[in-house]
C-alpha cells in the first residue's frame, strides 16, 4: 500500500473529484504534475509544496529503464536512441522536461514559503543539511533534543534508498494496478548517465 497517495492517479482517477479534507490532517500527497496542472484548490490554499529535480540526464536514463520494466517483455526493449529523441523533443507523460522544472522554480522564487526547490545531487551530497531545511520549510524544526537523541539520523537511516528498496513489500508487492513495486526501484546514484548517453546525447539535452 502506497503511504502517500499520488493526485492524479489514486485519487483524482479512481475517485474523479476526491474529498481530500477527508484525510486525516497533516495531509501528504504525491504528484508528477506540472505546477499549472496543479488543482487550483492547491494553490489557493495554505499547503506545501515541495519539488525535487534532477538532472536531466540521469532523470532520462532512469526514466528509459522504469518504462522498459513496465513494457511487456513480448514487445522487447524500448530503443534509447528512439526514446531520448523524443524526450528532447517534450513527448514525454507529464510534458516537457525543461517547462516542468522551471514552472516551480519560478514559483519557488516568488512564493519561497509555499514552495521549496530541493535538487536530487544536493539532497544526496548533504542529507543532513537538506533534511532540516525541509523540517524548517515544514515548520516542523528538530529540537535540540531530536537532534541529541539521533532523530535526524533515524530519519535518514528509515527513508534511505538501500532501506526502502529492501523492504519485502518492495521487493515482492505490486501495486493495485499491478505494477510490481520493485520496479520504482534501480540504483538511485548521481551520474549513471554516463554508461548510456554519447556526446553527442548530452550536447543535444543541454539548455
Amino acid at each position: 500500500m502506497m503511504l502517500c497517495q499520488f493526485l492524479e492517479l489514486k485519487l483524482y482517477i479512481d475517485n474523479q473529484v476526491p474529498e481530500l479534507t477527508s484525510y486525516t490532517s497533516p495531509r501528504l500527497f504525491s504528484t508528477h504534475l506540472p505546477f499549472v496542472s496543479l488543482p487550483k484548490s492547491v494553490n489557493d490554499s495554505a499547503c506545501k509544496l515541495i519539488y525535487l529535480c534532477r538532472n536531466p540526464r540521469d532523470t532520462f536514463v532512469s526514466l528509459w529503464h522504469f518504462t522498459n520494466k513496465l513494457r511487456p517483455q513480448s514487445l522487447g526493449t524500448n530503443s534509447l536512441e528512439e526514446v531520448f529523441d523524443r524526450f528532447c523533443r517534450g513527448v514525454s507523460l507529464y510534458g516537457p522536461f525543461w517547462d516542468h522544472v522551471l514552472g516551480y522554480w519560478k514559483e519557488s522564487l516568488e512564493k519561497p514559503q509555499k514552495l521549496h526547490f530541493l535538487q536530487y545531487e544536493e539532497m544526496k551530497e548533504q542529507p543532513t543539511v537538506h533534511l532540516r531545511k525541509i523540517a524548517e520549510f515544514l515548520g516542523c524544526p528538530f529540537s535540540a533534543e531530536e537532534e541529541a537523541k539521533g532523530v535526524v539520523d533515524e530519519i535518514l537511516e528509515l527513508c534511505s534508498f538501500d532501506n526502502l528498496s529492501n523492504l519485502e513489500v518492495n521487493k515482492t508487492g505490486k501495486l493495485s494496478s499491478g505494477e510490481e513495486n520493485k520496479a520504482f526501484f534501480r540504483r538511485g546514484e548521481v551520474g549513471d548517465w554516463k554508461n548510456y548517453l554519447s556526446s553527442e546525447m548530452v550536447a543535444r539535452l543541454n539548455p
